[in-house]
């Protein structure tokens, strides 16, 4: 538990400080809305997998328009394609991620297979909305890999509760690394949008990247989705990498019900669960270059609360990945 005080003992750290600054030096909107608070599980025993990125959790906040660190936002704006105005929201999350091979019983696993691997991270950022037709969401993830991830702990403990056998290969996970990671996503909400037969459908493209010794990557994608009552948002939130989606939706009165499906384009330079330790020693396996998710999925919206289920095929990350990577993604987002 040495690691994890310490990252939440920063991420809260920051969360206060973003509100002192957000409640002396920003000014709010007229109409208070309150902040949304999502939780997002990922993992591929849905579909009785137990192997490539096996499990992700992440915990995050969102606070209402017009309520974020003016410092926070000083420095997004000067990246020269953030955008200058707009409704400002700011996002705090923590998170944990764990990657292991195909077979969990085996003590010393195929070195051309994934090497096992965590991620314990926490999260802040900046997400600016411009005419409810455009997101930009730039967040900062710091965290560690490493034994110091707790990913070990957190497998053994939920295979003891669910009576699955033990892993056996976490002596050769990748080494302790802090890890620093930018990402931005922008998306342009219902870019095309069609009403047909009382069925309401759009189509949400999105660019971005990230930077850091975690991850760095270009992609683009889009998200289509169709249904009823559509509420304005831009797709159900998941775990970087991936559709970026939104945790924020405008709520109605009526229940809202539908559809979607995505696709997500990936360039990738650097992985480290896959590249290992940057200045250690450690496993790891020849990457494949471009990377692709596509997803499926339904969300229920009923007034401030959205849930949704997605369905996620990635295509194979590293030379010699037997199969694709197959895993579902939970999240609900509620106001708080």
């Amino acid at each position: 538990m040495k690691f994890f005080r310490p990252v939440i003992f920063a991420t809260g750290l920051l969360l206060s400080l973003g509100t002192y600054a957000s409640a002396n030096d920003v000014i709010e909107t007229e109409e208070a809305e309150e902040g949304t608070f999502t939780f997002v599980l990922e993992n591929d025993l849905f579909f009785g997998l137990d192997q490539d990125y096996t499990n992700g959790v992440q915990l995050a906040w969102m606070s209402e328009p017009d309520y974020a660190p003016v410092w926070a936002l000083k420095a997004a704006r000067l990246l020269p394609f953030f955008p200058e105005d707009g409704l400002v929201r700011s996002s705090y999350a923590i998170g944990q991620n764990m990657y292991t091979p195909n077979d969990i019983s085996d003590p010393d696993p195929p070195l051309d297979e994934r090497p096992y691997a965590g991620w314990l991270y926490g999260a802040v950022g900046i997400v600016v909305e411009t005419g409810e037709k455009q997101l930009d969401q730039l967040q900062l993830q710091f965290g560690i890999v490493g034994p110091s991830s707790l990913a070990e702990q957190s497998q053994e403990f939920i295979h003891k509760v669910v009576g699955s056998p033990k892993p056996q290969g976490w002596d050769t996970q990748l080494k302790d690394e802090p890890g620093l990671v930018l990402t931005y996503q922008r998306s342009w909400r219902a870019l095309v949008s069609q009403e047909i037969a009382g069925i309401s459908v759009d189509v949400t493209p999105h660019v971005g990247g990230a930077l850091g010794n975690i991850y760095t990557y270009a992609n683009a994608g889009a998200t289509l989705r169709f249904g009823w009552n559509l509420p304005n948002d831009y797709g159900p939130p998941r775990i970087q990498p991936g559709l970026p989606g939104s945790g924020f939706f405008e709520q109605t009165d009526d229940v809202g019900l539908y559809f979607f499906a995505g696709l997500d384009a990936r360039a990738v330079a650097h992985n480290i669960f896959l590249d290992g330790n940057t200045f250690r020693d450690s496993r790891s396996v020849d990457k494949e270059p471009f990377v692709g998710d596509a997803q499926v999925g339904v969300a229920v919206t009923l007034r401030s609360a959205r849930l949704a289920f997605t369905h996620v095929f990635r295509s194979r990350e590293y030379k010699g990945q037997s199969n694709p990577d197959e895993f579902g993604a939970i999240s609900l987002s509620v106001p708080f």
